[in-house]
């Protein structure tokens, strides 16, 4: 099973690029989940998507925000179910912004989590909520010993290594201590770093800022796009990456995909 994140940056302005680099990975992508799609539901491309070979769940809203599910249809993956926002009965509901996709075998949960703005600002509680929101939402929802993967792009960098110049960026929304330990908190949940598990290196970067010239090539990022895994789906990953190709691509997102690969049936 290879499972897939990508902060699109608008799902339509993105098109060529998905299908560009569905066609030109090594293997399929069999569930793709996509954050900042920026459409309402009724101008989701989900015919092209469709012409793609990928079955959709989205919801999404003009100009910003939306997530999406796209699972491979050639993948076989039965019983699928998708429901969005944390159902907490607390608002705001965060429809666009969290997907929870359950299949047989496995569940993801899908969030774009708010960015906060300054940490000065209201935003910025709205986040350390949506974080502690998305905590109570893992214990009602998933199962001990059932595998679950919490993803998408969650605009905190975790440690100095996933940050270009740590020093400069300590009162930043999503450096800030603070953050750093909400973000800790719901991890505590038991959820291992996939990608950190394969890769432990410095460097490793998912966001690079469209202001900072061939931020890539002077590899100048941030790591906020992650895959946190419990203990079941962690012992059945097998690989995990982050391909940069499409970041170097014409009109690419900020961000760029991350993959991990999990034997799971």
């Amino acid at each position: 099973m290879r499972i897939a994140t990508f902060n699109v940056n608008s799902v339509r302005s993105r098109l060529t690029i998905l299908e560009r680099w569905l066609s030109k990975l090594d293997k399929p992508v069999d569930v793709l989940f996509l954050q900042e799609t920026k459409a309402v539901d009724a101008d989701f491309p989900e015919d092209a998507i469709d012409e793609l070979g990928y079955k959709s769940y989205f919801r999404g809203e003009k100009s910003y925000n939306g997530v999406a599910a796209l699972v491979r249809k050639d993948a076989k993956i039965d019983g699928v179910s998708a429901s969005f926002g944390f159902g907490d009965g607390e608002e705001p509901d965060f429809l666009t912004r969290a997907l929870y996709l359950k299949t047989p075998s496995f569940s993801v949960l899908n969030t774009y989590v708010p960015q906060g703005k300054d940490i000065t600002h209201a935003d910025y509680d709205v986040k350390k909520r949506f974080l502690a929101r998305a905590r109570a939402f893992f214990e009602r929802a998933v199962k001990p010993g059932f595998p679950f993967v919490w993803l998408g792009d969650m605009n905190v960098a975790q440690t100095e290594i996933d940050v270009t110049h740590p020093e400069n960026k300590k009162n930043h929304v999503c450096f800030h201590s603070e953050i750093r330990e909400s973000f800790a908190r719901v991890a505590d949940f038991g959820l291992t770093d996939i990608m950190r598990k394969f890769h432990p290196e410095e460097g490793v970067y998912t966001f690079f800022d469209y202001r900072v010239k061939d931020a890539v090539a002077r590899g100048i990022g941030w790591r906020i796009d992650l895959m946190m895994a419990n203990e079941a789906a962690s012992d059945a990953a097998t690989d995990c990456f982050v391909d940069t190709e499409p970041r170097l691509w014409d009109r690419p997102s900020d961000h760029t995909p991350l993959v991990a690969d999990f034997a799971l049936s």
